[in-house]
């Protein structure tokens, strides 16, 4: 029995994580994107996103598990209460690596503890090493 194809999961609210979309993208690889408000849905549509999944992030009872596999997480961070959000929705969504990507000085030991198994600290933007972790 062959297995479904899962997504990556991506929050993209800054340039680091659209430049993590378009090598995606180049790559052919399967993801899909996760926001919060239209402007960033309509920003990333604008990037060429086909599959996203809307949540409202105050509202705990709403969050659905999308209809198609998630797989692995990168979530960048622009907001350390939306980040600690979202690592809390999408850890009940896989059991695939959830990394976060900051560029901020926020404790890791938050992130971790809500259950991100990687937190990984650029100063440069630069996320183009991430595609590997993507493809394994």
């Amino acid at each position: 029995m062959e297995q479904e194809q899962q997504y990556i999961l991506v929050s993209a609210p800054n340039k680091p994580g659209e430049a993590f979309i378009r090598q995606l993208k180049f790559g052919s690889i399967p993801f899909a994107v996760i926001v919060n408000n239209k402007a960033e849905q309509t920003r990333l549509q604008e990037l060429g996103v086909e599959r996203m999944v809307m949540v409202d992030t105050n509202e705990e009872n709403t969050w659905i598990v999308p209809e198609w596999p998630v797989g692995k997480v990168f979530l960048f961070e622009n907001s350390l209460t939306l980040c600690c959000r979202y690592i809390r929705l999408c850890r009940t969504w896989t059991s695939e690596p959830l990394y976060v990507i900051t560029q901020s000085n926020h404790p890791r030991l938050i992130y971790k503890g809500l259950g991100a198994n990687y937190v990984i600290y650029t100063n440069s933007g630069e996320v183009s090493f991430l595609i590997h972790s993507a493809h394994e």
